[in-house]
């Protein structure tokens, strides 16, 4: 008999584990993909879909997931993470991504997978969901973010939401940009992520970085930002995240994952949303559930955009049990 697991009365999560595997897989000429997997090889395969773009996974992500129910799944898609190369936006496109998780669930002999994603992951997860729907056994869906104008807008151009309520972070976020720029800021964050010179695109880097990670929770202390805002991580994720919101996401229109929720209605799903989320809205949500009022919807009242504030992890591992109960019992 299995031995039930202690999990952290705060967050829901379950205790560290280490991978079992851990490997690259060549996807492209240019782009090699780390991933990884840990927990129980014969249990309910799920892959982890982190966000950005240009965001990574890690250890903390292997415990929204009981180990003894679930073969876990980690990648960190194109540019992103410990992926090769580094930073890099040679096609690197949604649905170079969304391809990508096709060429690991068959590289790894899976015949179905519950999807987990959330921020920018909830849109790749929605995005493969629709083009590959008979691969999906569910979808754990947090902080939705459909890549929309006004979304967009919101978060990156002032005067049009978050810099109201994170004003005192926005300056320095703003001021990065001289004054005659500041029209279109993604536009003008792009030409510095994209320059020549090295040290140009790091403090761009740092300052668009820092404006998302600081404004990711209720309350995240100075410090806590410093730590996750290095070098590394900044370079990676502003330049990847501002090339996708360049590009409008790849996207034919605006509303193109709206526009084809009829290929994934009846596939089983839950959506978790923090009611103060600043980075993802709750309006994206509300759309998403309005438009799709067969999936599960959960509005977590105590949280910010972060997968990690505990109201929303408790959410989400307990959604994640009721999926491995579910798909045991052939419910």
């Amino acid at each position: 008999m299995i031995k039930p697991i202690e999990q952290d009365p705060i967050t829901g999560f379950y205790p560290e584990i280490e991978p079992y595997r851990s490997e690259y897989l060549k996807v492209s000429p240019v782009h090699e993909l780390y991933f990884e997997e840990s927990g129980n090889p014969n249990g309910i395969p799920v892959i982890y879909i982190h966000g950005g773009p240009g965001g990574n996974s890690g250890p903390q992500d292997r415990r929204y997931f009981n180990p003894h129910a679930y073969r876990i799944i980690l990648m960190d898609q194109r540019g992103a993470g410990k992926s090769l190369p580094m930073a890099s936006l040679e096609d690197n496109t949604t649905w170079n991504l969304v391809e990508d998780l096709e060429k690991l669930r068959i590289h790894l002999g899976i015949e179905k997978w519950l999807v987990f994603g959330g921020s920018w992951g909830s849109t790749l997860s929605l995005c493969y969901a629709i083009q590959h729907p008979t691969r999906a056994l569910g979808l754990i869906l947090r902080g939705i973010f459909m890549l929309r104008k006004h979304e967009l807008e919101w978060f990156y151009e002032e005067g049009r939401g978050a810099n109201y309520i994170y004003p005192d972070v926005w300056e320095n976020y703003r001021d990065h940009i001289p004054s005659a720029e500041r029209a279109n800021m993604i536009k003008a964050y792009y030409s510095r992520l994209t320059h020549n010179d090295q040290q140009v695109r790091l403090e761009a880097a740092r300052q668009w970085t820092t404006w998302e990670i600081a404004t990711s929770k209720i309350h995240t202390p100075a410090e806590q930002v410093k730590t996750i805002v290095t070098d590394d991580f900044a370079i990676k994720f502003a330049r990847i995240e501002c090339h996708y919101f360049i590009n409008k996401g790849f996207f034919e229109t605006e509303t193109w994952i709206l526009d084809n929720i009829e290929k994934i209605r009846n596939i089983p799903a839950v959506i978790v949303q923090g009611r103060y989320d600043v980075v993802c809205p709750a309006t994206s949500a509300w759309d998403l559930h309005k438009a799709w009022p067969e999936a599960k919807f959960r509005m977590i009242h105590d949280a910010g955009h972060s997968a990690r504030e505990p109201g929303t992890s408790r959410a989400l591992v307990q959604e994640c049990d009721l999926f491995a109960l579910i798909l045991k019992n052939g419910l």
